[in-house]
């Protein structure tokens, strides 16, 4: 029989970061970045405190965390954004591995990591050989993926190559919705997940970064879907706001994750619209991390499905 397909997962992948810091080789794509400080132990010292902060503060809700050790040589593994895992209709779990763009990205793929997730997952699509050519597809962060309704939304980067994303669609049988979009300094925004998010009810979307020969086709997918919208303000975005994921807690209920900034930054009316069909807002303060390096909540997390 056919197992249901959720929008969310109960189960999470977060990786403890080991030296975090500004990944150099990220800040051409990535405008959120900052270069760091002279001590980057300090970095590492704070970001640490984050990462734990926001890891107990999901355990207590109710989410099951897998966390995994990072290494030295890979300052942006706090961001795991190389693999996602599904359920097939059939109900087999399975895992894509996607291309990065930068070469310290790509060795966050460790052997042991993935034969960690093979236990569990058998491997459907490996797209890594893209990297020999310099593309990138970079998972669930240039793919927003509305799992219920098979269409996978990808804000077009440096990290998230339009006839790749097509492949993935064409393999998974999902929907593409590609377009453009510019960020506060007219480049695009390098990833889809800092600009919406998808949750089984409702959706959080920037659409004034998207060009405005695109805006109106996206909207009309979103809408399509029949989930109510709350929509993000420029300002908002550089808050991390679009940087939500909506996740599944033991008890049942759903819960939606972001960074305390994004939390002070959305309005009393936008967060009545999530308490509307989650129970809890999970959030916790991620300065160092969003500063160096250009990322926060959602950006922590693969779902494991």
């Amino acid at each position: 029989m056919p197992k249901k397909i959720s929008q969310s997962a109960d189960h999470i992948w977060m990786t403890e970061p080991v030296l975090f810091h500004c990944n150099k080789q990220t800040m051409a794509t990535n405008t959120y970045q900052t270069e760091d400080p002279p001590d980057i132990e300090e970095v590492q010292r704070l970001a640490l405190a984050e990462f734990r902060n926001l890891r107990d503060r999901l355990v207590a809700a109710g989410i099951s965390v897998t966390t995994t050790l990072g290494a030295v040589d890979s300052p942006d593994d706090i961001f795991p954004n190389w693999a996602s895992t599904h359920v097939t209709d059939q109900g087999e779990r399975v895992i894509v591995y996607f291309p990065m763009l930068n070469e310290n990205r790509r060795i966050e793929r460790r052997p042991h990591m993935m034969n960690l997730l093979e236990r569990s997952y058998r491997v459907a699509l490996d797209m890594t050989s893209y990297e020999v050519e310099d593309r990138a597809l970079e998972s669930t962060s240039a793919l927003w993926m509305d799992r219920i309704h098979k269409v996978a939304y990808s804000s077009l980067s440096a990290r998230a190559d339009r006839e790749l994303a097509q492949k993935w669609c064409d393999f998974m049988g999902y929907q593409f919705v590609p377009f453009e979009t510019r960020n506060h300094v007219g480049k695009p925004v390098y990833h889809t997940d800092v600009l919406m998010f998808i949750g089984t009810e409702f959706i959080g979307v920037c659409l004034d970064c998207i060009v405005p020969e695109d805006r109106a086709r996206v909207r009309a997918s979103l809408e399509a879907t029949g989930r109510e919208i709350v929509e993000i303000t420029m300002d908002q975005l550089r808050e991390f706001c679009g940087n939500s994921l909506e996740l599944t807690s033991k008890d049942g209920t759903q819960k939606l994750l972001m960074s305390g900034s994004a939390y002070r930054a959305y309005t009393d009316a936008q967060k009545a619209v999530f308490l509307k069909y989650v129970s809890e807002i999970i959030y916790t303060d991620l300065p160092t991390i969003q500063k160096y390096g250009g990322g926060a909540a959602r950006c922590m997390i693969m779902e494991l499905f």
